[in-house]
This record gives C-alpha cells, sequence and structure tokens, in this order.
C-alpha cells in the first residue's frame, strides 16, 4: 500500500502542474479525492490490512489526502489568479478610444405627416375611422357611385381577391361604412393604406391617404375651401392659399382639384412647383346625392363634402422628395435626417 501511495503521490505533483484550467483541475482532483477516487479506494481496502498494521497505514492515507487537499488547493487559487488576470485583459477598456453612440429612431416621414394631419383635423373636431383594407366590391366602388359598368372603374388598376372581396383602391369605403352606421352629423377623417396596380417614380402599389368627410345641414363648398384653408397653413406656412380648379370624381359633384400656393417659392415659381408657383395636392367635392341616398341619408335634407389626399405626395412636397420609391427602400441615410 505504501508503493501505492508513492505512485498517487507523484502521479497528482505532475498531473497538477498539467492543468491549465479549473475545470481540468476539479476533474483530476476526482480522479483522486472523489467518493471512487483512488485515495477514497484506499480508504475502503482498510478493512484487508492486518489489524495490527491498521493504524500506521491509516495514518499514511490520512498524510496523502491532506497533502493532496493542499496540493489542489493551492493550484485552483493559481488558477483563479490567472484566469483573473485574462479576463482583466479581454475586458480592458481604453479610455482615450472614442465613445461608441447609439443612435435613436425616428419616425418615418410619412407617418410624420400623417400624425401632423391628424392633429390639425382633430383639432378642428374630427374623428378619426380606419376601415378594413380588404374591402368588398361594393364599399369600395358600388355605394360610391361606381357601378360594375362604370369607365370610372378604369381609372384605378385594383388588385381583386375574389370577384367581390379586394384589397381597397380607397380610403372611401370607410366613409361608407360610417354613413351607413352612423347619421349626420358627421365629422370624420380616414387614414389608411390602400393598394393599385401601378409603380414608377410617383406611383407605388401600396400608398397611405387620409380622406376627410363632412354632412350635416346646409354645408355647402365654401365649408370645405375654409376648412382646406386652415390645414395649408397648419401643415406649410401661415401664408400658404388654396386653389380649387373644376375636376370630375363619380362620388362628389361638382369636384374640384385643390391646389396650394408653392412653399418653397411663396408662389413665385421654381423647379418643385415647375415654375406655376402651384402644387397640386389633393382631391374634393360636395358628396354626390347617389352617394348619400345609397347610406340612407336624405339628400335633400343633408349635404356633405369629401376630400382625399396621398400622404406619400405630401411627404414629398414639404420635403422635396423626388421619387417616391425612396419612401419604401428603409435607406437610413435617407431616414435619419427627419426629426418631428
Amino acid at each position: 500500500m505504501q508503493e501505492k501511495l508513492e505512485q498517487i503521490r507523484r502521479a497528482i505533483g505532475e498531473g497538477i502542474g498539467d492543468t491549465g484550467s479549473r475545470k481540468e483541475l476539479f476533474e483530476l482532483k476526482m480522479k483522486y479525492l472523489g467518493k471512487t477516487g483512488e485515495i477514497s479506494a484506499l480508504s475502503k481496502g482498510m478493512r484487508d490490512v492486518p489489524a495490527e498494521e491498521r493504524p500506521a497505514m491509516g495514518k499514511l492515507v490520512s498524510d496523502v489526502r491532506a497533502w493532496a487537499e493542499a496540493q489542489f488547493a493551492a493550484r485552483e487559487e493559481e488558477l483563479k489568479k490567472e484566469e483573473l488576470k485574462a479576463r482583466y485583459e479581454s475586458e480592458k477598456v481604453d479610455v482615450t478610444m472614442p465613445a461608441r453612440f447609439t443612435e435613436t429612431g425616428t419616425r418615418h416621414p410619412v407617418n410624420i405627416v400623417k400624425k401632423e394631419i391628424i392633429e390639425c383635423f382633430e383639432g378642428m373636431g374630427f374623428e378619426i375611422y380606419e376601415g378594413p383594407e380588404i374591402e368588398k366590391d361594393y364599399y369600395n366602388f358600388q355605394a360610391l357611385n361606381i357601378p360594375a359598368d362604370h369607365p370610372a372603374r378604369d381609372m384605378q388598376d385594383t388588385f381583386f381577391i375574389t370577384g367581390e372581396y379586394l384589397l381597397r383602391s380607397q380610403t372611401s369605403s370607410g366613409q361608407i361604412r360610417v354613413m351607413e352606421k352612423k347619421k349626420p352629423p358627421i365629422k370624420i377623417l380616414s387614414p389608411g393604406r390602400v393598394y393599385r396596380s401601378d409603380s414608377d417614380a410617383t406611383h407605388s402599389p401600396m400608398f397611405h391617404q387620409m380622406e376627410g368627410l363632412v354632412v350635416d345641414r346646409g354645408i355647402t363648398l365654401c365649408d370645405l375651401k375654409g376648412i382646406l384653408d386652415e390645414f395649408a397653413r397648419r401643415l406649410f406656412t401661415s401664408e400658404t392659399k388654396t386653389r380649387l380648379r373644376p375636376s370630375y370624381f363619380p362620388f362628389t359633384e361638382p369636384s374640384v382639384e385643390v391646389d396650394l400656393s408653392c412653399h418653397n417659392c411663396g408662389g413665385r415659381g421654381c423647379r418643385i412647383c415647375k415654375g406655376t408657383g402651384w402644387i397640386e395636392i389633393l382631391g374634393a367635392g360636395v358628396v354626390n346625392r347617389r352617394v348619400l341616398e345609397n347610406c340612407g341619408i336624405d339628400p335633400d335634407e343633408y349635404t356633405g363634402f369629401a376630400f382625399g389626399m396621398g400622404l406619400e405626395r405630401i411627404a414629398m412636397i414639404k420635403y422635396g422628395i423626388n421619387d417616391m420609391r425612396y419612401l419604401f427602400e428603409n435607406d437610413v441615410r435617407l431616414l435619419k435626417q427627419f426629426r418631428d
């Protein structure tokens, strides 16, 4: 047994020196001092030693155990210091290096414009209504005085899902839903995504609209002009003016295109307004009698006006963006320029 104890001493001394981590040291320690380790096995084998030799042999085994525990403890302290030193080296901070800054996110220019427009019209008493993006043909076309054989359908390339359902091509469908459920007075603003099969520098298959509707007794085109004047002054500058030009929409009669005096040149003419001093910004008009009748509202008692605008177009005008596709490319160089 004495020879065995000497072999264990030599093996532990050589093994401890080869350990490079506390994990390796622990595994070596368990090999000799664990419950099934070699030194523990010698302690259990004492019953096979003659009775007169047991005290002496027991002391030898205990001495080797105590020596081994001291060796392992000393090596563990050394490894702790080495690991701590390596950690400090890896986590060392060079205080002379420039600090790392994380840029904060900003709102998308379309969302900035959307927020400003909503705040503008909420201040004038409008409620917000958002309708479904998957819409019935009835709400998107028929109730808006655009039956199946109406030539106005050719003005929009629509994404049909089935013969009855489609991706809405205008948020005007939400106005019909409101007029069906709520009787005048009505004063709503309907924002949302719309879809049309069109894509170029000024068009996108998906874009955002904001439409407004007012229905009450005695509503005229003059009321529309007054509200749009206030909207233009709030969104652009206090000097911005509006101009109405005759146009055609099947759901309004009379219909108008609304121009704003160029906020960039003040109406003198520049590249943004193409030298005219005016920028077309939205379509509007007095709600067609047939549309009111389709919603169960008496057109002889009530009248109204409606207007609709593309948020991307307003963002492009306001921020001088000349290609609508820039708004959907998520180019951080463009987006980080905006702060609301």
